[in-house]
């Protein structure tokens, strides 16, 4: 549960990012966050916590907002190095 609220806590507190490479710090932990939660849900389903079906979208979801934050963090990243060279 923490691991997973936390997500959502950092990529809150990037809006308010004091720098861009702040921004992208955010956004990194917040993907290190995400994947321990995918984590979790695999050993909630190991020990019955969690049905096939319920880790199952829970994964799917996981892995979607992964996708989104990497991609967010490459073109933060892109934009901060589009700026330093100019």
């Amino acid at each position: 549960m923490r691991s997973s609220t936390a997500v959502g806590a950092l990529c809150a507190e990037s809006e308010h990012a004091q720098s861009k490479s702040d921004f992208i710090n955010k956004l990194s932990i917040a993907r290190k966050e995400c994947n321990e939660s995918k984590y979790w849900i695999s050993m909630m389903l190991e020990v019955g916590l969690l049905s096939d079906s319920v880790a199952e979208k829970l994964g799917t979801q996981a892995e979607e907002l992964m996708r989104l934050l990497t991609s967010s963090i490459r073109t933060a990243q892109s934009n901060l190095n589009k700026s330093k060279r100019a």
